[in-house]
């Protein structure tokens, strides 16, 4: 008897032992708490997808290009008479060669040259013809430039009609690495330029009495001096000079004005 008995308690502890096993082991692990949803975020709102994800971005309309409606000048240039700058040149706020040729100059779709063999209204000129400013010829040699007299000196160039004008090249004289000074463009819609917009202006003391220049000198290049004038309107172009850096005297090889009629 006392053996049955101590056969059926130990029988009991092992039914205990396994029942106890089966409540601590769970079939499967919980699932982690889940974050509270973002207030800031609605059924409507759409979020971006992060970077690099392979979602794609929202479509946008493509900018337009601003350049659309541009075409470069087609600018004939001489033949260089020299290479470089020769010896250096003390002028006072002189801007340094580029250093390579200049890049294309970009105007609304139909503008052209206006300029060509119109009528040039200055002073008599010392040597030359005033015809020669529009004539075309803009190459550096003796007989291709017109000399006008010492100190503040100007010439007119009358269009014939009103234009919206969007560059004027100047070439002085080129023969070598001259720099004019008070060099001023401006377009006036006549002849007095009592209605008129000055384009550029290095008259850094108000010498010329046209007000002082913010623009630099620069150094004379079979480039010349391309002025952006942004479509100004007007009839007549007025160009002034005061001298260069090795005389008084002033000289004009070529000015184009390029532009389109006002519609």
């Amino acid at each position: 008897m006392k053996k049955t008995g101590r056969i059926f308690i130990i029988a009991l502890v092992i039914m205990c032992f396994a029942l106890l096993s089966c409540k601590k082991s769970p079939t499967s692990d919980p699932a982690p708490p889940q974050p509270d949803p973002d207030p800031t975020i609605t059924d409507t709102d759409t979020v971006s997808p992060t970077p690099g994800s392979d979602d794609p971005s929202p479509s946008t309309p493509d900018s337009p290009d601003a350049n659309a409606d541009m075409v470069a000048l087609n600018i004939e240039l001489p033949i260089a008479a020299f290479k470089g700058t020769p010896i250096p040149i003390l002028v006072d706020n002189l801007e340094p060669p580029l250093g390579h040729d200049r890049e294309p100059f970009l105007a609304p779709k139909g503008t052209v040259l206006i300029s060509r063999n119109k009528t040039v209204l200055s002073e008599d000129p010392i040597f030359g013809e005033l015809s020669l400013v529009t004539d075309g010829d803009k190459e550096a040699a003796d007989g291709c430039f017109v000399y006008l007299g010492p100190l503040k000196q100007e010439i007119v160039i009358d269009l014939e009609a009103m234009h919206e004008i969007y560059a004027i090249i100047v070439w002085h004289n080129h023969q070598k690495a001259f720099v004019y000074f008070d060099v001023i463009a401006q377009i006036g819609e006549d002849l007095d330029f009592v209605k008129s917009t000055i384009v550029f202006n290095n008259d850094i003391d108000n010498s010329s009495q046209m007000g002082v220049g913010t623009d630099k000198h620069y150094i004379e290049t079979a480039e010349g001096k391309l002025i952006d004038c942004k479509g100004v309107r007007g009839r007549y172009v007025k160009m002034v000079s005061r001298g260069n850096n090795a005389n008084d005297l002033n000289h004009y090889t070529e000015v184009e004005v390029w532009g389109k009629p006002v519609e």
